[in-house]
């Protein structure tokens, strides 16, 4: 496929809006691409607007299966305003493409999809099965990844790549994320007479307080360093001349193996609970959504062949990585089937989510032809 036409492929998705929904639009257009070259595929809705697409080639009779995964959807981009390009109109320019997702990750999903378009007519060099996975609903929740592991689509991977932006590096391993809220349940009052209410807001406060200390002895991870986490939303009260009966606050915790997931929901747990022992506070813990860590090995097949292939085709060595964000690996891995996963693509990490998103069109074309001859190599 020329050059132009890969950027093209690029361009159109980051031209169709899917941020925080709208991804069955995204699925459509692969479905549609895969069908001219005859590659049938599965589009499974999850909502009005929103779907997840499977597609798969190759030897169906070998037990083999490199999955390439990714997500359909995109963040918010902020006030346009401040974009020096439309972030939907897929600009190029002095070689950079610019767009929300280019990096994050539509500039891997199109990577994919070029390795699958290329592969199509060439199946009989695949002694094995390669499998394309694209979700919805990864940057809120990870619904789509969630659903589709449920439905066992993990259970017979061999090996897994996301495409997510590395800089066209390896990351062998990343934390984990746990979003959670507390909400404090106050009694009002007229704020003359502060004795007759319960303050929401300070009984709230404890629980900051307790939070800046709250994971003191965790270990550090030799991979993924210490536990990070942070109180990031607060909200309370209606009027300043009342006391506040409600409030609530979330947290972001990025768990490791060494304190993951179930020792930080018990942590939290113990918390809570211990100031609810102190008079007139009421507050309650919910989990919204829990990640896990991921770690491979380094020097497992995947990581060790796709570093060999990047070496050769970016001409210099690339460097295996870890990442404290988290993706849909966390919950493909929740599937009893053991693999290894890394995360690879092109576009910057640091890109991601930000004003003015842009890829390199280089490293652009050299991660693909990394996930094109990895393909080729693993499922040889």
């Amino acid at each position: 496929m020329e050059d132009s036409e890969q950027i093209q492929i690029l361009q159109h998705l980051i031209q169709i809006n899917s941020v925080n929904g709208n991804e069955a639009a995204v699925a459509d257009y692969i479905k549609q691409l895969f069908a001219e070259h005859g590659i049938s595929s599965t589009i499974t809705p999850y909502a009005e607007g929103r779907s997840n697409i499977v597609a798969e080639i190759g030897n169906h009779k070998t037990d083999q299966v490199l999955a390439l995964a990714g997500h359909l959807d995109t963040v918010a981009t902020g006030d346009l305003a401040d974009w020096k390009f439309n972030p939907f109109a897929a600009h190029v320019e002095n070689n950079r493409l610019y767009g929300r997702g280019s990096a994050d990750m539509k500039s891997g999903l199109a990577g994919m999809i070029i390795t699958f378009l290329n592969l199509a007519d060439h199946q009989d060099q695949l002694n094995g099965r390669l499998r394309f996975i694209g979700t919805v609903g990864e940057e809120n929740g990870a619904m789509g990844s969630r659903d589709l592991t449920k439905q066992g689509i993990a259970d017979d991977i061999s090996a897994m790549v996301l495409g997510e932006p590395t800089g066209g590096n390896i990351v062998y391993a990343h934390n984990g994320s746990l979003n959670y809220h507390v909400y404090s349940q106050g009694v009002g009052a007229h704020s003359s007479m502060p004795e007759k209410g319960v303050n929401a807001i300070t009984n709230l406060i404890k629980y900051v307080t307790a939070e800046a200390t709250e994971f003191d002895d965790a270990p550090v991870s030799p991979e993924l360093g210490p536990l990070v986490h942070s109180v990031t939303v607060f909200e309370g009260g209606e009027q300043v001349n009342s006391i506040p009966a409600k409030a609530e606050l979330q947290g972001n915790i990025r768990p490791i193996p060494e304190f993951d997931n179930e020792a930080v929901i018990n942590r939290l747990n113990e918390t809570v609970n211990h100031l609810n022992e102190e008079p007139n506070v009421n507050l309650t813990l919910h989990i919204d959504y829990s990640f896990k860590p991921i770690i491979s090995r380094k020097d497992s097949q995947l990581v060790q062949l796709t570093k060999q292939i990047a070496d050769t085709e970016f001409g210099t060595p690339v460097n295996l990585q870890v990442i404290h964000g988290a993706t849909d690996a966390s919950e493909y891995i929740k599937s009893k089937n053991v693999f290894p996963v890394i995360v690879y693509g092109s576009g910057q990490w640091y890109d991601a989510h930000a004003l003015n998103e842009s890829v390199d069109l280089d490293q652009f074309h050299h991660v693909q032809q990394v996930y094109e001859q990895l393909t080729k190599k693993f499922l040889a």
